[in-house]
């Protein structure tokens, strides 16, 4: 939502400045924001709509007085426009304060965008920043007072922040701004069990020789049976 403001010092009294700013009729001598206003019997107060039109609109809006302090602040709200884009929803807003020579005005226009409009934010601020010094001269010379001062020219601009922030990207960090690195933890070494006296170590396995890893050849043969003895050669009878 642009939201753009301009302060001006008008030789007028407050309550001559404030007369002449709460009568919208008079919106359309000097604001560049109200293209023309409907004659309207209604005094001036706050729920009070008048019927209007916005610069560059053929159709008829309303304008609805939504604030009303006299003397000090007054409020305008503009019905919301449509269009191909998308909506805008004017608001002008008029605060004033006594000064020992005249009258302090601060005039705000804010600017409500919805859809597409929003992208072009910029470009709304930027006319609104051209025509709000002209327009505060040409009210100072409908109030008979045409030497006023201009005292804070808009030169910042409130933007909607979510429409226009560039997305955030990576950035590397100097190595001297970079914090420190959190220590790395320790870890204790493993007590060794210790010889107790008396008790000889038990000595080491040692790797078996090839031989002893070879595969035995075969199934151990039993024992030998023992040798019988030859038979004892028979010497044949002799017949009876």
């Amino acid at each position: 939502m642009p939201e753009i403001s301009v302060d001006v010092h008008i030789n007028r009294s407050v309550t001559e400045v404030y007369d002449f700013l709460s009568d919208a009729r008079n919106l359309e001598l000097w604001f560049s924001g109200v293209h023309s206003v409907a004659e309207s019997a209604e005094p001036a107060g706050p729920g009070v709509a008048h019927v209007y039109r916005f610069p560059g609109r053929h159709r008829d809006q309303l304008l609805q007085c939504v604030a009303y302090v006299p003397g000090e602040h007054l409020v305008f709200r503009g019905d919301r426009m449509w269009n191909l884009l998308g909506a805008q929803t004017p608001m002008y807003s008029f605060t004033l304060s006594p000064r020992p020579r005249g009258t302090l005005l601060r005039l705000t226009v804010q600017s409500r965008l919805a859809g597409a409009l929003t992208l072009l934010a910029p470009v709304v601020a930027m006319a609104w920043r051209r025509d709000l010094p002209r327009d505060v001269r040409r009210l100072g010379e409908r109030l008979g007072a045409p030497h006023c001062h201009v005292i804070s020219a808009p030169r910042r601009v409130r933007l909607p922040i979510s429409a226009f922030t560039p997305a955030a990207t990576p950035t590397t960090v100097p190595p001297a701004l970079a914090p420190p690195a959190p220590p790395r933890p320790q870890l204790r070494p493993e007590p060794r069990s210790e010889a107790r006296p008396g008790l000889r170590p038990e000595p080491r396995s040692e790797l078996r020789s090839e031989a002893h890893l070879e595969p035995h050849p075969g199934p151990h043969p039993g024992p030998r049976p023992a040798s019988v003895p030859a038979a004892k050669e028979r010497t044949p009878r002799p017949a009876a």
